[in-house]
């Protein structure tokens, strides 16, 4: 393979070889985690990321975009734990761009910084010639404070951990594939995207024992989980019928061959938790908006090594993989 493919980009097992081979070996990245972990200030530590949003189309029922870019950016920081201050934003835009859709996303941006309690400080725009672009990107970067006490990492999964997802899975992927498809459903299915550091800071205020967290973004579920358990050397074992999956999001799968598994979110997350603490997080979770429908939907085991397991709804156990690229591409 000689080229460049949309699967690359996709979340799936493509993109993981893409950046373990050729992007690992020339940058210096101590970690795969969401955010990098940096160390050198005395109250605590430093976490920062990059990411670009490509979403096709710009606007989606229950988001856009510009909130989606700056939800993306607090939620990758919140992650590792940490606190998110300051957030840039970078800007290519397409000649013959409409001045009125710019103004809903910048607005749409300010709307969701001063909602998570984080400012947007610098930026760049560039503006390529017609067709040479898709109407708008963003890229964005993100700092945020980790207190010295918190330390959230795969390497910190332990066998017997529990498995806490904060919300039904499934509705950002639905929502943009049917708008990109001129497709309603009934229900309607709206994006979760939202940010999750409020949530964040209130589990820790609870417990230091979160060993690992991640938002299944692109890949969904199955495909965050399966990070998580190559990352840590353990099998992440879950419930079918733990795992909450809205009535819109299903038959919008059952229709397009889809499964929810993969699909993408980004208003939810993952931890990984000890067991002695995972009851009392729930309950905690569960007095916050964004995670009503908080539950554990597995634990960690000790074998075997680095794989995801699946005890289905007829009783059976399915063996999880990342998909090769991604069921719905361009989703974030």
């Amino acid at each position: 393979m000689d080229r460049i493919l949309l699967s690359h980009g996709s979340g799936g097992t493509m993109m993981h070889k893409l950046i373990r081979e050729h992007f690992a070996p020339k940058f210096d990245l101590k970690s795969f985690n969401d955010s990098a972990v940096l160390h050198g200030i005395k109250k605590g530590k430093l976490a920062f990321t990059t990411d670009s949003y490509v979403v096709s189309p710009i606007f989606f029922p229950g988001g856009n975009i510009g909130d989606l870019a700056v939800y993306g950016t607090i939620n990758d920081l919140s992650m590792v734990g940490a606190q998110p201050l300051y957030i840039t934003a970078g800007f290519i835009l397409e000649e013959g761009f409409q001045f009125e859709d710019l103004k809903k996303i910048l607005s749409s941006m300010s709307i969701a910084a001063e909602k998570a309690g984080v400012k947007i400080v610098a930026g760049d725009t560039k503006v390529v010639n017609k067709g040479k672009a898709d109407g708008i990107f963003i890229n964005t970067s993100g700092i945020g404070i980790i207190e010295n006490r918190i330390d959230i990492s795969p390497s910190n999964v332990k066998p017997g951990d529990k498995i806490i997802l904060s919300g039904p899975i499934g509705n950002h992927g639905i929502s943009v594939i049917g708008e990109r498809n001129g497709i309603s459903f009934n229900p309607p299915v709206l994006s979760d995207t939202a940010p999750l550091n409020s949530l964040v800071k209130e589990m820790l205020k609870i417990t230091k024992k979160i060993n690992a967290m991640r938002d299944p973004t692109r890949g969904g579920l199955a495909t965050t989980l399966k990070e998580i358990a190559l990352d840590s050397g353990y099998c992440i074992f879950i419930e079918e019928d733990s795992i909450p999956v809205p009535s819109g999001v299903k038959g919008a799968c059952e229709l397009l061959g889809l499964d929810p598994l993969y699909v993408a979110n980004e208003g939810i997350l993952v931890a990984i938790v000890s067991p002695d603490v995972s009851d009392k997080l729930i309950n905690v979770m569960k007095r916050h908006s964004l995670a009503k429908d908080a539950r554990i939907i597995g634990e960690v085991r000790k074998s075997p090594e680095g794989m995801v397991l699946l005890k289905t709804s007829i009783g059976g156990t399915r063996i999880v993989e990342m998909l090769s690229g991604d069921q719905l591409p361009r989703i974030c």
